[in-house]
């Protein structure tokens, strides 16, 4: 079973994208008709069901009322409220919550354009494709064309699903991908964070800047990294499916703590790096050689320092 559920998924990246909606961007009197599409997959991600230890047999939820003497509740006796007070509520029939949603318009309806690097990517939620409608390819190449020469991203408003969505339009080698954002009552202030104040030394902060040429690549590769923890739950639980005990991997030794700081900088300059981009493309050691450089010109003025 876990074999044909992979190979269905393998099959399903081939097929082409198709559309989960359609909408209109407007900024100024543009409109241009968009499709939307799904910019992620589910990562297939691994659940387990509670089975009746006994029997084996899949257990089903059900709804309890702890004041009626754990009586059980059907769905059809429930009905939804809003907790005002500490257990005190106020109920609304399925009509008033239908009447609170925001209507759905699929309007995406540009309000300002600011500079990309300034939206913390903190705000960052959900990612759609926004690919040009019948009659909107001009509009939509143009819009995207002029936010990559600008270098700037649309804030816009959009209403779907019965809910207001502030998004981020930002354009990408000629196309536009609208990037769902949080608000900002949604995102917690840094400054909750305690963080004690710390006095960093020159010689850390040069070995630091080393280290970190040591192990830099001029691209991201999304494909040098994998799940490896799904994958290995995955050959485990086809172990099973097969009739085999589950591997128990021996814990590994816990390795000693460095306190001193450069020390420890040291020590990693010293291990052969291992990124995963060297794995995926092989092309990581040309893209470390201006890295290499870069900590060699740091070497003169290193040892005028110790004069």
């Amino acid at each position: 079973m876990i074999r044909v559920r992979t190979e269905f998924a393998l099959i399903m990246l081939v097929m082409p994208a198709r559309s989960i909606g359609s909408g209109t961007v407007s900024f100024g009197l543009v409109s241009i008709p968009v499709k939307l599409y799904s910019a992620t997959q589910p990562s297939a991600a691994i659940s387990f069901n509670l089975l009746h230890k006994k029997c084996g047999s899949r257990l089903k939820q059900q709804y309890i009322c702890p004041k009626d003497d754990n009586e059980i509740v059907e769905r059809d006796d429930m009905v939804k409220g809003y907790e005002f007070a500490k257990d005190r509520y106020v109920t609304f029939t399925p009509e008033e919550l239908k009447a609170l949603e925001e209507k759905s318009t699929q309007a995406i309806e540009i309000s300002e354009f600011v500079p990309l690097e300034k939206i913390d990517p903190v705000y960052f939620d959900r990612a759609y494709y926004l690919g040009p409608d019948k009659g909107g390819e001009k509009a939509y190449r143009l819009l995207s064309e002029v936010m990559q020469r600008t270098e700037r991203a649309a804030l816009a408003k959009y209403a779907a699903r019965g809910k207001q969505y502030l998004v981020m339009l930002r354009p990408l080698e000629g196309r536009l991908i609208m990037q769902q954002l949080l608000y900002a009552d949604e995102v917690r202030p840094f400054s909750e964070v305690p963080i004690e104040s710390a006095e960093v030394k020159e010689p850390e902060l040069k070995l630091a800047m080393q280290l970190v040429d040591q192990i830099s690549s001029d691209t991201f590769k999304p494909d040098a990294y994998e799940d490896d923890v799904r994958k290995r739950i995955h050959e485990q639980i086809q172990r099973k499916v097969e009739g085999q005990e589950v591997q128990v991997a021996a814990e590994a030794p816990q390795q000693a703590q460095v306190i001193d700081i450069m020390e420890a900088l040291k020590a990693s300059l010293a291990r052969k790096p291992t990124a995963p981009s060297a794995a995926a493309g092989g092309g990581h050691d040309e893209e470390r050689k201006p890295a290499k450089r870069a900590a060699r010109a740091t070497e003169p003025r290193a040892k005028a320092s110790k004069k």
